[in-house]
């Protein structure tokens, strides 16, 4: 009595209203007060029950002197309309959920890298999608943003894992490597160069991050893997509005995120030398805390990063007129 058919259920066209009524027949065993429940009328509840017996070619119920006992097929198929209805029930409870979420409120905290390319692509498509969810960006250092995140201030963070020990409270998915650049303003005379060594720099001045930072060892370490000796012409400061300001106002050189370098680049504000160094930033990636079921509106939000993340970054230095170069850093 089998169907080899698996998808018998659909040419069979079951009602939520026959799932409903064997419950209630189940529940009540008699299908009078049945049909009462479901605000029916037995002839009715009646013609639903034969038109699914019928349809199945088997006897769902025993019709009894004092009622209806289910078959062993009738308890499958009760199990199985239990199992269906709350699935729908879930369903809908999701739905309400995230139509709630696309009027919410979302609360991220971001380092400045994907606050800059990543985070603005992922947050206009979800605007685009759900213009009444309200997402709220505050940017700092990882080690404060991940203070505030415990103090349950965001939702998530887009930020470095800086401490071992957060792990255990903590979950991270790592989302991009940050490789690094050197930049210079625009129309600076090393950026019509199609070529840079290291040693062409080294008697630069430079804006660098504070010494201690991870980004400033790296640096300094490709000098003496070169058997250089590190810029000296140095200033130290890791604040990027005045490092741009500085920037734009001498010959002076930074090194910075290719993601962060590109933007300035594309606002000409800034042009990426031809210079690949074997250096990068430790990656950056989504943190959340792990007892935290996150709100409808702010899944939507991770789930627009994540696809924004997985484009794939090529950085160019600035186009020249004198000059022309094709230098990706992957």
């Amino acid at each position: 009595m089998t169907d080899p058919n698996p998808n018998w259920f659909l040419r069979a066209r079951l009602k939520t209203r026959q799932l409903l009524l064997l419950i209630a027949i189940d529940e009540e065993r008699n299908i009078h007060r049945a049909a009462e429940v479901l605000c029916m009328t037995q002839p009715a509840a009646s013609k639903q029950l034969k038109g699914l017996e019928d349809m199945l070619g088997i006897s769902l119920f025993e019709r009894l002197p004092r009622g209806m006992e289910p078959t062993i097929y009738g308890e499958s198929m009760i199990r199985h309309a239990r199992v269906a209805l709350t699935s729908l029930a879930r369903a809908h409870e999701d739905i309400v959920a995230l139509r709630a979420g696309l009027a919410g409120k979302v609360d991220v905290g971001s380092i400045m890298t994907p606050a800059l390319r990543l985070l603005p692509r992922a947050i206009t498509r979800i605007k685009e999608r759900a213009p009444q969810l309200r997402i709220g960006v505050q940017i700092g250092s990882s080690n404060e943003l991940l203070e505030r995140l415990e103090r349950g201030t965001f939702d998530f963070l887009l930020a470095r894992m800086t401490r071992p020990h957060d792990n255990a409270e903590l979950q991270y998915e790592e989302l991009a490597p940050e490789p690094v650049v050197v930049v210079a303003r625009a129309g600076h005379p090393l950026a019509a160069r199609s070529r840079l060594t290291l040693q062409e720099l080294a008697m630069s001045p430079w804006i660098m991050p504070p010494p201690g930072s991870i980004l400033r060892q790296r640096f300094d370490q490709l000098f003496h893997n070169a058997g250089l000796e590190p810029p000296g012409d140095v200033v130290d400061t890791s604040e990027i509005v005045l490092i741009t300001s500085m920037l734009q106002m001498s010959d002076a050189l930074n090194v910075m995120s290719a993601d962060v370098a590109l933007r300035y680049q594309e606002l000409g504000l800034l042009a990426i030398l031809p210079l690949e160094l074997d250096c990068r930033m430790d990656a950056f990636g989504i943190i959340r805390r792990r007892e935290r079921n996150l709100s409808p509106g702010a899944e939507l939000l991770l789930q627009a990063i994540r696809r924004a993340a997985a484009q794939p970054l090529a950085i160019q230095p600035a186009p020249q007129t004198d000059a022309a170069f094709d230098i990706a850093i992957a």
